[in-house]
């Protein structure tokens, strides 16, 4: 097969082949195992991998070689910008939803669709009908290309322009997204190191980035005319350079979501005018109330008054006497969820489920024999924080009275982490600075070795 090596199409060549790989991968992976995100990771390296290998095989002769491969050249969608943003818009929202369902949502790729149509129309025309069946010469570059694929190089300009702005609309939709996600693992979970897909908003920046770099290039063309190939070649390696980010952060955040995830797109079902020009706002639920929940286990007035004085104890203790982080007092909890507060307190003195490194709210809720919605409202409402900072709060603290023991002093700041309910160092590390303001290896251990 014809293939010119060199500077050019040598130095893309790898960022290509693996992105063909991995999407080729993930494509069956989806299939054999009905994994929506890796199927929507797959196609997305599709997308950014497709404009990169276009100007590999231009610069290997493709275009000048006046043959088949020519021919080719012409008829593949190589610039599917206009289906960038909402692939990556629906990606995350699958990675992040469990219950993912295309009801409502396949309405997303119709930009998409109708670009890869028209590729397929103009060959139907050029390829099928007139060279094909009436034997008609194809009448441009040299005959290679035919009359409809020339109508498409026409267009090209609008297409991208539209791609441009879909991009800019979804990428802004899904980091805002991004965002209520963030407060979500915070209400949910009390281990949020894996589940927060750090890389994920450094994805979105690079997208965006890659976004500036195309309407760069466009304003250049447009105050001083076409650029040459090298200078279209750098704005393409940028393009290599986001799919090695993608393939990174995606195979991280496709691992990561194994774990149950229900954030909710209420908007999953909206016009799509909502979603491109509101950037998907959250549309929360309404909390719910004691009627709604089917709670009516509100506990008897005795059993709330000869736990109060369990909820005093409750606190976790706290050596530094520091009480930012300590529960609150129920100020703007409602009269019929006061008992739900005595009896958390009290659950979380006796059994201490914060020792547990991947507590959730559904989990704690079990245990206290009511629902998620009900136990997050008392934790918010009634203890001042949320369900990540509330647990943690017991986990600094029991970590604090383990540093200042000086029987403990032998202790490595990983032990201590590990005995306190944290799942790594650097959680720890996170988590203590956030809640004390200093890191943990900042205290003065009596006892500790110098």
């Amino acid at each position: 097969m014809l293939f010119d090596f060199n500077a050019h199409s040598a130095l893309l060549l790898p960022f290509v082949v693996p992105g063909l790989v991995l999407a080729a991968y993930l494509g069956v992976r989806a299939l054999r195992q009905s994994r929506v995100a890796d199927g929507l990771l797959a196609l997305l390296l599709l997308l950014v991998v497709l404009p990169v290998m276009q100007w590999m095989l231009g610069y290997a002769g493709w275009y000048d070689s006046h043959d088949g491969h020519s021919t080719l050249m012409f008829y593949v969608p190589w610039r599917p910008w206009l289906g960038l943003g909402p692939v990556l818009y629906l990606y995350f929202e699958a990675l992040v939803n469990q219950d993912f369902a295309w009801r409502g949502r396949r309405r997303h790729l119709l930009p998409l669709l109708a670009y890869a149509g028209c590729y397929a129309l103009a060959a139907g025309l050029d390829l099928g009908l007139r060279h094909g069946l009436r034997g008609e010469a194809l009448p441009m570059h040299f005959g290679t290309k035919g009359l409809a694929s020339n109508a498409l190089d026409d267009a090209g300009v609008v297409f991208e322009w539209l791609g441009y702005a879909l991009l800019l609309a979804y990428g802004l939709a899904t980091l805002r997204r991004y965002r209520h996600y963030r407060h979500y693992l915070d209400d949910h979970f009390s281990d949020t190191e894996q589940l927060r897909f750090a890389g994920f908003r450094d994805l979105l920046r690079a997208a965006l980035f890659l976004l500036l770099l195309g309407l760069s290039v466009q304003a250049v063309e447009i105050v001083h005319g076409p650029l040459d190939y090298d200078g279209y070649w750098y704005a393409f390696l940028g393009n290599g350079l986001l799919l090695y980010a993608l393939m990174v952060v995606g195979l991280q955040a496709n691992g990561a979501a194994r774990v149950p995830l229900r954030f909710g797109f209420a908007t999953a079902d909206a016009p799509l005018a909502v979603i491109l020009f509101r950037a998907v706002p959250l549309l929360a639920a309404p909390a719910p109330t004691a009627a709604n929940t089917g709670e009516t286990d509100a506990a008897p007035v005795a059993e709330t008054r000869a736990a109060e004085a369990t909820s005093e104890t409750a606190r976790p203790a706290n050596p530094t006497e520091n009480t930012s982080t300590q529960p609150a007092p129920p100020s703007e909890l409602a009269p019929e969820l006061q008992p739900w507060r005595v009896r958390l307190l009290a659950l979380m003195a006796d059994e201490q489920p914060w020792l547990e490194p991947e507590l959730t709210l559904t989990e704690l809720a079990h245990r206290l024999r009511t629902n998620p919605s009900v136990l997050s409202r008392v934790i918010n409402s009634g203890c001042g924080q949320n369900f990540n900072d509330f647990v943690n709060s017991y986990r600094v603290a029991e970590a604090e009275r383990k540093l200042a023991d000086p029987r403990l002093g032998h202790y490595s700041l990983v032990g201590v982490a590990l005995e306190s309910g944290f799942n790594s160092k650097s959680t720890f590390n996170r988590v203590f600075k956030k809640l004390r303001g200093i890191t943990p290896g900042e205290i003065v251990r009596p006892g500790a070795k110098s």
